[in-house]
């Protein structure tokens, strides 16, 4: 038996998801009986987090075990074939035997892109956020680096109970009980009619950085005072924040790993 690391980006459009939910169609689902019919082996592949309905990924991770000798080129190739064509193996490889693509993962990057301009074009709008209204790109900007460090970020998560500590990077269980988190980086860009919002942090609750755009859009067209970031934070209250951009602006962007999980 060999441990396998692919790196995936997909179209999330057509997907209810990462994770195989019974009768629905996921990415994690349409993987496995991919590796099924190439292979003879249908080993649940485990990924670094589990998007939700409509959520893209440029850098998903995904680890399993397989025991047929195939080379990682030919993996890769023979996958792509019979994937679907909105899911692509970007690269795979033979990695440790203790890798674990959700486990062994120390910071992801999420990305959100929201599209200003007053015509968009069909081959984008399915991957956009469309935003009408007047934005002051510095208070964005204040918002975004607001929520940089360790903050308890309730606030900001699902407002269902059961879903408001799952994770996207699993911890301890100790830490999975917390909504906690720490964010290493936050900031927007402009791309022409483009704004991208880039996060990247050691972990996320259930919905946090669609809830973050949502919140700091209503910043930006004056919804909220311009500090309220924090104040929100403090809150400790779904009720204090904004609402939940659309998922179909979120990119899965990439993990990163220690070189010592990979080997």
């Amino acid at each position: 038996m060999r441990n396998w690391k692919l790196t995936l980006a997909y179209d999330g459009t057509a997907f209810h998801g990462w994770q195989v939910q019974p009768g629905l169609v996921t990415v994690q689902g349409e993987l496995q009986a991919s590796l099924r019919r190439v292979l003879g082996e249908g080993p649940l592949p485990q990924g670094s987090g589990r998007t939700d309905a409509g959520v893209h990924a440029l850098g998903q991770v995904a680890s399993f075990m397989l025991s047929a000798p195939i080379p990682p080129e030919n993996l890769a190739r023979a996958l792509n074939r019979t994937l679907p064509p909105s899911i692509r193996v970007l690269d795979a490889r033979h990695v440790g035997a203790g890798f674990h693509a959700r486990h062994s993962a120390v910071a992801k990057t999420y990305e959100y892109r929201i599209f200003r301009g007053s015509l968009c074009s069909p081959f984008l709008a399915p991957f956009v956020h469309p935003c009408v209204w007047p934005l002051d790109f510095s208070l964005l900007q204040r918002a975004a680096q607001a929520v940089t460090g360790e903050h308890d970020f309730i606030s900001l998560a699902a407002s269902d109970p059961d879903q408001t500590l799952r994770i996207e990077v699993a911890e301890s269980a100790l830490e999975a009980r917390s909504t906690i988190r720490t964010i290493f980086d936050s900031g927007w860009s402009e791309e022409g009619e483009l704004l991208k919002y880039r996060v990247r942090g050691g972990g996320f609750l259930h919905h946090m950085v669609r809830n973050l755009v949502g919140t700091m859009l209503e910043i930006a067209r004056g919804q909220f005072a311009p500090d309220a970031m924090l104040k929100i934070i403090a809150a400790r209250s779904r009720s204090a924040a904004g609402p939940t951009a659309p998922a179909k602006g979120l990119f899965l962007h990439s993990v990163e790993y220690g070189e010592d999980s990979i080997l």
